[in-house]
Order: C-alpha cells, then sequence, then structure tokens
C-alpha cells in the first residue's frame, strides 16, 4: 500500500493506519520471519510463569509496523535514519495506530529537501507502545543522496 506524498511542510502528518487487533498467530509469524522464537511471544505457560498475564508481542513487531506506515507515506527509497524506542507492551487483541508528522524540513545541496518526522504506535488504550523519529531524502536527483 503506497499512499501519496502530502503533509510534506513542517506540521504535515500522513492519515493514520490502523493495525489489528492484532493476535497470537501474528506474533508467531512475526517470530519466524524475524528468527526470535522467545517463547513469551508465543508459549501462554511460559509467559505466565515469567509474570505475565499472557504471551506479548516483540517490541521489533511494532517497530515493523511504523516503519511501514513510514515508508507508505514518504518512500521506502528515501529513508535516511530510522529510530525507535520502545514504551510498552502489546498484548493480544490490541489495535495499532501508526502516526507520523513533519517536525522539520532542510533544504539539500545538490537538491531535494531532508524531512524529519516525529512517528507513534499508540495502543487502543491511548499508551504509546513506540514513538520514534526518522529522516527521508524527497525529491533528490537518482545519485545526489548521501
Amino acid at each position: 500500500m503506497t499512499t501519496a506524498m502530502t503533509g510534506l511542510t513542517v506540521g504535515g502528518t500522513c492519515q493514520p493506519r490502523t493495525f489489528g487487533p492484532l493476535t497470537r498467530a501474528m506474533f508467531v509469524r512475526y517470530a519466524g520471519a524475524s528468527g526470535d522464537f522467545n517463547p513469551i511471544h508465543f508459549d501462554d505457560g511460559f509467559a505466565r510463569a515469567a509474570g505475565f498475564p499472557s504471551v506479548f508481542s516483540q517490541g521489533m513487531h511494532q517497530a515493523a509496523l511504523l516503519a511501514t506506515f513510514a515508508t507508505d507515506w514518504l518512500g521506502a527509497g528515501n529513508v535516511r535514519r530510522f529510530h525507535v524506542r520502545f514504551r510498552e507492551q502489546v498484548w493480544p487483541g490490541d489495535v495499532l495506530t501508526c502516526e507520523g508528522e513533519v517536525t522539520a524540513v532542510q533544504p539539500q545541496e545538490g537538491g531535494g529537501r531532508l524531512l524529519t518526522v516525529d512517528l507513534r504506535c499508540v495502543r487502543q488504550t491511548g499508551g504509546v507502545a513506540v514513538s520514534g523519529s526518522a529522516d527521508f531524502l524527497i525529491g533528490a536527483v537518482e545519485g545526489d543522496a548521501p
């Protein structure tokens, strides 16, 4: 899913994108794709023995959803930096909403603009599961990017 590049000025946003409700099967599929086979993400007994009410999603799973949102908005080939911070656990049944806002636009020597965006992946409770930021080089001529 590619979204038209909109909101390319400071304060600009993209239509939020919702993922979920998340399921245990999604956690298992992500484990297979990422190689993160920690049983705390798919074995209820193991998770409960560790003091959790159930299994929970891998933090990198939410980071991947946030990256998908951001690259659908501003283009995967335009990413120059992507940074996340894990803030809150995500459980089966959670619905996540990814959102972003342009916080800086810097003209680049040789053309194009470097956009800095703040990103958030928010649970249906209002809690922020993952926050982050990224830089995207927009409108540069092929070969001009660093």
